[in-house]
């Protein structure tokens, strides 16, 4: 059966008779690869990130491409001409499911949960840009479905696939700066602050404007959302801190193994008893539609492990850390800082491809130990190889999924306007019972996880 379909025919035939076909399927998508066989796979959003993601996926067999923007996907259908096309991506996987092996999804971040939890449903390996989730409930939600079919998944932070991040992430655990208590992350973005636009002007004729909506609340179409400037809206974006937490939070996240929270302690019967990460943000001013043009939030993260408590503060759209925690070093643009007992850690700029010990003078010819974690050509190849049975990805959404929870917390302490103590283990905000209502909302009439 060297005929790819064959094979397939032939698993769904024997699946039907053994344990169900997302099992079976799964078991060889994973593991019964040939070196030279390729995935099928199925990009849904082909426009600016979309793109790029496309052309990183394009050594597989691409067979199905779906975006809500002709316009946008333009680029993406002439490279790719003779692929079928969709607008919707429900009618994409209940015409070509048992086609799809593994599915990329660059929409917008309101969408990112609606569509993956499809595809992890029907059994394919996901890779989802960041944030992984537009809330917090989102992001639990597809922890848990990823867990239950063992698929693999990768969010997009494209720097955890670089030296200089792995690098970073080992000899911060290596301990060459010493016990780290103090985190500082930054970038230069800025959100743009408006009201809702009040003209209505005609929804372009290559625009599906209700699928572009999804599960976010209805408003009239505007140009002041697509493309691209959504980010800045509450109902469709995350503001910076989605857009660029889960890069540059991410070396500290990973190196201070803060993901452990969520598992730890589970079910404890109080409150003080239970691991909570505490937050506060203060911002240029709240806004009932955008997020601030500028925002400071300060996260308190309780001990994991046998690591100590730490400060982590994000900073964007004007304000950075005190210059002189930088001990000399010019004041990059955007970067995260490690401050150790021993030393600190700068990586630089916002998506921790680099980075440089500090102070300089006293690492000097420093080389550190021996790598201890696997590399790879780059974030998207190191999701391909794993869909095959080679290797496994670093940003999988069991970890992605708690990075992301956890940068989306600061916007939540925004819109309370008071410090919160959130429980990871459950999912609760614990001393300010209506900040729950922010973990999630109500999706519109047709959508659903």
């Amino acid at each position: 059966m060297d005929d790819k379909q064959t094979r397939r025919s032939f698993l769904g035939k024997v699946v039907k008779c053994t344990t169900g076909l997302l099992i079976l399927r799964n078991a060889k998508s994973v593991c019964s690869y040939q070196a030279n066989e390729k995935l099928g796979i199925a990009c849904i959003g082909v426009g600016g990130q979309g793109l790029a993601n496309l052309k990183a996926v394009s050594s597989e067999s691409i067979i199905a491409l779906c975006d809500v923007d002709e316009q946008r996907a333009a680029e993406a259908f002439k490279l790719f001409p003779n692929i079928p096309r969709y607008h919707d991506f429900r009618k994409m996987f209940d015409e070509m499911a048992d086609k799809i092996d593994a599915v990329v999804v660059s929409t917008p971040d309101h969408t990112h949960a609606v569509a993956a939890a499809v595809a992890l449903r029907l059994g394919k390996h996901v890779y989802c840009e960041k944030p992984l989730t537009w809330s917090v409930h989102e992001a639990r939600f597809l922890r848990e479905l990823t867990r239950r079919q063992k698929v693999i998944t990768q969010m997009g932070n494209q720097g955890t696939a670089s030296e200089g991040f792995r690098r970073a992430v080992e000899l911060v655990q290596a301990g060459v700066i010493g016990e780290v208590r103090e985190v500082h992350a930054w970038v230069s973005a800025s959100n743009e602050t408006q009201d809702r636009p009040v003209e209505t002007p005609p929804v372009p004729p290559t625009l599906n404007w209700d699928l572009w909506l999804g599960p976010a609340p209805y408003r009239p179409y505007h140009p002041a959302y697509v493309p691209y400037r959504w980010r800045h809206w509450r109902d469709f974006g995350t503001g910076q801190l989605g857009n660029w937490g889960c890069h540059t939070l991410n070396v500290a996240f990973m190196s201070l193994k803060m993901d452990l929270l969520w598992s730890q302690r589970p079910q404890s019967p109080s409150p003080q008893e239970r691991s909570l990460i505490r937050v506060e943000a203060e911002s240029s001013g709240v806004h009932p539609e955008t997020y601030p043009r500028w925002m400071v939030v300060r996260y308190i993260v309780p001990a994991r492990e046998n690591l100590p408590p730490v400060s982590v503060t994000w900073y964007h759209g004007g304000p950075k850390p005190p210059q002189d925690l930088l001990l000399g070093y010019p004041m990059p643009d955007a970067g995260c800082l490690l401050v150790g007992t021993k030393g600190s850690l700068l990586s630089l700029g916002g998506h921790n491809t680099r980075f440089v010990l500090l102070p300089q003078k006293e690492f000097e010819g420093f080389e550190g130990p021996q790598p201890s974690l696997p590399r790879t050509k780059s974030h998207h190849r190191e999701w391909l190889s794993a869909c095959k049975g080679e290797g496994k990805t670093m940003s999988h959404f069991d970890y992605a999924s708690c990075l992301t929870e956890f940068a989306l917390l600061g916007n939540i302490a925004l819109f309370t306007g008071k410090p919160i103590e959130y429980d990871p283990v459950n999912g609760k905000i614990v001393n300010e019972p209506e900040a729950n209502k922010f973990l999630h909302r109500e999706y519109r009439q047709g959508w659903t996880l």
